[in-house]
């Protein structure tokens, strides 16, 4: 049996609530189809925004909202989408499939998404391709009040009020595609356009996010935070779980793969802990009382593109083993919240790891969904430092709410229940309630047929308590919440 001891005493710190933030990209079915069916279409919706998904993901209570990319972010001339709809500017989408984009969701459609999901504003603006005056232009058009040229345009566009921006990105992935630049050179660039994203609105500050490093490119981060550290709020890291490690254009199917690579994917799922470690390192060297951010806003699992799918839509089933590896990924943010205060899972709708699949008009929640769900009560609480004993497959997280505890585990084992005990070094225990979502097979998942077949239950077995401990025990393949009282 393994052994977590939990003091109230050990605080690890504030569990900000946009460790739970999604990200959004002009990419496949993500916003066409997924979020935005238009005004005219006979799905449900609330101005172009389709009413059932809304709905889902207001359940989950989404933080913020990372948008328009992402690859797209660096091509994406915000100009071209605004104004009457059918004067807007047609494109072709380089990054993801060659395909047409008609750029009817635009700057007001996202603010409008946000005010019917009630999330905030995280926005990348575009450094690979376009000029810092372009990017001037679209900060003053969202956040400025009073009279000026872009107040002015936006009026006309139909919103007369400025919106908030929480948080600004200074381009995405620039050692990538948003231009290969070498970081010594992106901190300069990073410097320049920095310094006309302005802040209109000083009673609420926007925050600017830097281009951080591509998984273990610790020179990047080092560069950026030596050159540039003293002008940003943030520092963006991605990565993502592969179950093939080896061969990115051949990573492994969603469904009906081998163990193996349950197994090589969970292994790169839990190196999330070591990259936040190690990064961070780098930043306390510059930033010792941890004022900057790290900010992972693309993390999760990638796979082929299902078959008979556009390759370029990265359109995959989301399964048991995904849940597992939401599990322990929110897990290593919440034991690193005085480094991490923000994070955005790929993708919220129909592109990677996706909390909602849909087709046509007909929507599914998948299991990715209902760990964000489960963990709700994680956001805004205090994260508890812990000592554990516990198998290697087992991670668990302590949070104290409002109410008293949250525990969250996952067993991303594949054949071993494990029996886990939780101390509680000074609170007293009165009650305990439990919430599990496990699957039956490795692939276990949802799908329009069958669109509850990987759902949280009660825990009504395996589940006991006395006056200062509480012991669970875990299947493999499963997530559990028990709420403490």
């Amino acid at each position: 049996m393994g052994t977590v001891y939990i003091d109230d005493h050990r605080r690890l710190g504030h569990i900000s609530k946009y460790l739970y933030g999604q990200f959004s990209e002009h990419l496949g079915r993500g916003i066409y189809g997924g979020l935005w069916v238009g005004p005219d279409s006979d799905i449900p919706n609330v101005n172009g925004m389709r009413s059932d998904v809304v709905a889902a993901l207001k359940e989950i209570q989404v933080p913020v909202l990372r948008w328009p990319g992402g690859c797209f972010a660096d091509e994406y001339h915000w100009q071209d989408g605004i104004g009457p709809m059918d004067q807007r500017k047609k494109i072709v989408n380089n990054n993801w499939g060659g395909v047409p984009e008609n750029n009817y969701f635009g700057t007001h459609e996202y603010f409008e998404l946000l005010r019917q999901i009630g999330a905030d504003a995280y926005v990348a603006g575009n450094v690979g391709s376009g000029t810092i005056q372009e990017m001037q232009a679209w900060v003053e058009y969202m956040t400025m009040s009073g009279t000026s040229p872009m107040t002015e345009e936006r009026a006309k566009n139909g919103h007369p009020d400025p919106w908030q921006v929480k948080f600004f990105g200074i381009g995405n992935e620039n050692w990538g595609c948003g231009g290969n630049m070498r970081p010594e050179y992106y901190a300069d660039v990073y410097r320049q356009y920095q310094t006309f994203v302005r802040n209109y609105d000083p009673a609420h500050p926007l925050l600017k996010i830097a281009c951080g490093p591509n998984h273990d490119d610790y020179h990047w981060t080092d560069v950026i935070m030596r050159q540039a550290g003293n002008y940003l709020d943030g520092l963006a890291l991605h990565h993502y779980a592969l179950p093939s490690i080896q061969h990115f254009e051949e990573k492994g199917s969603a469904l009906n793969f081998p163990e193996k690579e349950w197994r090589s994917l969970m292994q790169d799922a839990t190196d999330m802990d070591n990259l936040i470690t190690r990064h961070s390192a780098i930043m306390d060297q510059y930033d010792p009382d941890k004022k900057k951010s790290l900010v992972v806003d693309e993390w999760g699992t990638w796979y082929d593109a299902a078959p008979g799918t556009n390759p370029g839509f990265l359109y995959q089933q989301n399964t048991i083993r995904d849940a597992c590896v939401a599990a322990l990924t929110l897990h290593s943010f919440q034991h690193h919240v005085d480094r991490v205060h923000m994070a955005n899972i790929a993708q919220m709708v129909n592109v990677l790891q996706a909390m909602i699949l849909t087709d046509g008009a007909e929507l599914v929640k998948t299991p990715t969904y209902y760990v964000f769900k489960m963990f709700l009560d994680h956001q805004e609480a205090t994260a508890l430092a812990t000592q554990d004993d516990l198998p290697d497959t087992v991670t668990t997280s302590v949070s104290q709410t409002e109410h008293g505890y949250l525990l969250s585990l996952v067993n991303f084992g594949l054949h071993t229940a494990e029996d886990v005990h939780y101390a509680f070094q000074t609170s007293p225990v009165t009650s305990v309630t439990g919430e599990i979502l496990r699957g039956d097979t490795m692939d276990a998942h949802n799908d329009f047929d069958t669109p509850n077949e990987v759902v949280p239950v009660a825990l009504t077995t395996g589940l006991a308590y006395d006056t200062h401990s509480v012991t669970v025990t875990i299947p493999p393949m499963s997530v559990i919440t028990i709420h403490v009282a």
